[in-house]
Order: C-alpha cells, then structure tokens, then sequence
C-alpha cells in the first residue's frame, strides 16, 4: 500500500479537522500528493501547512475542477468524507426541510457530483479509487438522527452501487462505516450521541488505518469498530428483534434527555 500512493494526487473533502485531517495526515505521510478541501479555508490552508499538501477551500459539490488543477490534472483517490449531522431530533420536533436539504445535499449529493465529475477521467484510464466516508448510520441506523440517518443510507447505496458497475472497468470503491469517532460532528450529536456513541469511541488515527488496511485487503466495507458487522448481520438476519434493540435504546434516550 505505502507503495501505491506514492505520488498519487488525493482529495480529501471536509478535511479541516476530524477524519477528513486524519485522512490527509495518513496519505501525506504515504507520499501523495494531497489537496485538502473544507468550507473553512483557514482550518484548510492550517492542516496543508502542516503536512505539505495543497489547500484547496470551498464546497465539497464543486471542488473537483480545481482540485484536478491543483494536482496537473490528474486525481487518482478521491475521499469523499464531508458530512454534515445535526442536534437531537426528539420524537415530537417538528420537520425541519433545511436540515434534510442540507443532509442531502453534503452527505450524499456531493458524492454524485464528485463521481460524476471524475468517472470519465478514470474509466478511460481504467483506474480510479473512491473513498465515502458512510457512517455506522448508513448500515444500521441512528437514534435521535433522522436526516443524517438517512442520507448516510443513500451514500452508502451510491457507492455500491459504483462498485457493482465499474468494478470490472479499474474503479475501486470503499464505504468507511465507523461508529462514535471523537470528532466535532460527535459532539453537535447531543444527548443521542453520549448513550450510543461515545462509549465506544475511537480516535480519527484509528479510522485512517482502518482505511488503509482495506485497501490492502482489497474490501469495500471498512469497518473500524469490528462490532459493527454482528449488528449489521443481526439487522438483516431478524430485522424485527433488531428493531425492537433500537427501540429499546430510543425509549432510554427520550427518559434521560
């Protein structure tokens, strides 16, 4: 692995802080050359002075053009990690269009405008690797998250279903599916986030070498808590006693919040 992005050109979405820094840190230091993309342009330009790369700031939905730019042309990995999640959703808040806009709109439909921006490139070259950062949320589910929930479902279906098309054609496709990662987003997820999540989180580091030990394997799904794939097995083996886990854990939730 530390072989092959030896000068490859990378791009990083939400890469200011959190996973999407962990992820240009561990790339850098493989050797590629990285941009480093985020909405904030000085959390930006802060994490490319300190590993080398490039900073390239601005929306995640329009960045590739001047990230291929930045890299003469050429973009060999693209992470797809920025995201957006929001406070506790109770049971009786009202519906809040802007949030599930939003969702939408960072969590899933930047993942088909980046891919579709870079797909000709590298299916005519026959090579290509793109990176989703899903969430725990996009196998299971999330209390308390419904957009985020959701969206996360709809990203993680994007990139199967880029991996069952262009597999054969050299693109190969990875769906990062993490639980509680000690991050900013994990601590706007409120009273939700601290029953499930917290308990068991893990550093940004820890998703970066999750990441690249798949790529060594060669698998789709990463998943950095190993316990995510019994829940993921238990969901579709008895979804109805899965459910009912949930809500189990949702009736908590509402008691302490």
């Amino acid at each position: 692995m530390v072989g092959s992005v030896q000068g490859a050109g990378v791009v990083v979405t939400g890469a200011g802080g959190g996973i999407g820094a962990a992820l240009a840190r561990r790339f850098a230091a493989e050797g590629a050359r990285v941009v480093v993309n985020d909405l904030d342009a000085d959390r930006a330009a802060a994490v490319a002075a300190e590993i080398g790369a490039t900073a390239v700031p601005g929306d995640a939905s329009t960045v590739v053009p001047a990230a291929r730019d930045a890299l003469d042309g050429v973009i060999d990995v693209y992470c797809a990690n920025a995201g957006v999640a929001f406070e506790d959703a109770g049971p009786d808040q009202p519906f809040d269009e802007r949030t599930w806009a939003a969702s939408w709109d960072v969590n899933l439909m930047a993942h088909v405008r980046a891919a579709h921006e870079l797909l000709p490139a590298w299916l005519e070259r026959g090579t290509g690797r793109f990176v989703s950062t899903v969430s725990a949320a996009g196998l299971l589910t999330m209390i308390g998250a419904p957009s985020y929930s959701v969206t996360k479902h709809g990203a993680l279906a994007f990139a199967e279903w880029l991996s069952l098309t262009y597999r054969h054609r050299g693109l190969k496709v990875h769906a990062i599916c993490p639980q509680g990662v000690r991050t900013d987003m994990l601590a706007s997820t409120g009273s939700a986030g601290d029953l499930v999540l917290q308990p068991t989180a893990i550093d940004p580091a820890d998703v970066a070498d999750a990441l690249f030990k798949g790529i060594e394997e060669d698998r789709f799904l990463i998943l950095p808590h190993p316990e995510v794939a019994g829940y993921y097995t238990n969901r579709a083996g008895d979804t109805d006693r899965w459910l009912d886990t949930m809500n189990h854990l949702q009736r908590t939730w509402e008691e302490v919040r």
